[in-house]
């Protein structure tokens, strides 16, 4: 008796599950992106003495680069890129993301009268961190790597 193989399941529905491995290359590179933004942060506002949003704005876009050059080699490297499009769509991205976390802040702390340390971190570094994360990893995915055959790939 010769087994058969079992039947491939439809391309919409593994075009619409995320592999393991992708989330755990996205998860990976944003906490190397995450030190990088960080470290250099601490090292403008600290050795360098530049002005908190100056030194920001830097780490911000050198841990934007560390992110799309991680994701861009390692995670999505399959994804055929060229020009700066892709990078400007990945920076536009992680700004959503970033304005997602601000918003989450800013509705506790003002639309809610929650303005203890406590409620500003959770709002801010929780709640919107966790959402900004999922929108950076939609996006991403979605409109910076999204070539035809790699999202939602099971090979790899």
């Amino acid at each position: 008796m010769t087994a058969r193989p079992h039947p491939a399941r439809p391309h919409s529905l593994r075009a619409s599950l995320t592999p393991p491995r992708e989330l755990v290359g996205f998860a990976a590179v944003g906490l190397l992106a995450y030190a990088a933004d960080l470290t250099l942060f601490s090292c403008l506002r600290g050795p360098a003495a530049l002005d908190p949003l100056t030194a920001k704005s830097l780490s911000f876009l050198a841990g934007c680069t560390v992110a799309y050059l991680g994701n861009a080699r390692g995670t999505y490297r399959h994804a055929r890129l060229s020009g700066m499009r892709p990078y400007a769509v990945f920076v536009a991205v992680n700004l959503a993301g970033a304005l997602v976390q601000l918003l989450c802040l800013a509705v506790s702390h003002y639309g809610l009268g929650l303005t203890s340390q406590r409620a500003d971190t959770v709002s801010g570094a929780v709640v919107g961190m966790a959402l900004a994360t999922v929108l950076r990893f939609w996006g991403t995915r979605t409109l910076v790597f999204r070539a035809e055959g790699r999202v939602g790939s099971w090979s790899g």
